[in-house]
């Protein structure tokens, strides 16, 4: 792989884990809402550094899905912008084709 591609698909990997991580804070918050309105405690796991609210496991399986999506989701852009050369302009892709100078 040249290095644009690399870091194409490495800043997609990035996106995937960000918004893994958005995605975990707002299923955290649902469920310690969801304990407190019944009246129950939630119970901490201490991983990461940090006090979850949310099993390991689940947490784990939400940081690997987004990287893995987000590796996905690069290398399909990668083929569709730079290889197939598509590009999407208000409601209509366009091909692009260079143009040869003489």
């Amino acid at each position: 792989m040249d290095m644009k591609k690399t870091f194409y698909v490495l800043s997609a990997t990035a996106l995937g884990i960000l918004l893994s991580v958005i995605a975990h804070a707002a299923l955290e918050k649902l469920t310690i809402g969801q304990l407190l309105s019944q009246g129950a405690v939630p119970v901490a796991y201490g991983y990461f550094g940090q006090a979850c609210f949310l099993p390991p496991l689940f947490s784990y399986g939400i940081l690997s899905a987004g990287a893995a999506l987000g590796l996905i989701l690069g290398f399909r852009w990668w083929d569709i912008v730079y290889v197939k050369k598509r590009r999407a302009f208000l409601w209509r892709t366009v091909i692009i084709k260079k143009r040869k100078r003489k």
